[in-house]
């Protein structure tokens, strides 16, 4: 499978079509995109973070479905109304302090679905903090 977009056009996009996830400032970013994969990072700030000063499901969970959306993008060009029809994740460890990395790989890319697996590690780690699984519903193109 090979890319349409670029980070830079992926980031523009996500810029103008959906603001509000950087609305508190530049947290999650495009790192880089290739054939079949993406790599999305989450600059972990205190918003991101549970009792306990773990970060939270939820910014975790965001993190995969937004890199799950970059992959998809990155194969498919900027199509707004793609929507995640399912997230499943599990939650493998606490990550360690500092920000974390999404790689996400296409395991289908059809007509009107897409299925991605993502990856989620603390930055400089090799053991996964957590794992998804994401299958997204693509408009007729």
């Amino acid at each position: 499978m090979q890319t349409v977009m670029t980070v830079e056009e992926i980031r523009e996009f996500l810029r103008v079509e959906f603001p509000q996830i950087n609305a508190l400032g530049e947290a999650f970013s495009v790192e880089e995109v290739s054939d079949g994969q993406a790599v999305m990072r989450l600059r972990v700030g205190k918003m991101h973070l549970r009792p306990g000063g773990t970060v939270s499901g939820p910014a975790m969970m965001t993190l995969a479905d937004l890199a799950a959306y970059t992959a998809i993008l990155a194969h498919v060009g900027p199509v707004a109304l793609a929507v995640t029809t399912n997230l499943n994740i599990n939650f493998l460890k606490k990550p360690a302090e500092g920000d974390l990395l999404a790689t996400c790989s296409l395991l289908k890319l059809g007509k009107r679905l897409a299925v991605v697996e993502c990856g989620i590690r603390s930055v400089g780690e090799d053991d996964l903090c957590a794992h998804a699984t994401a299958t997204y519903s693509l408009p007729p193109r």
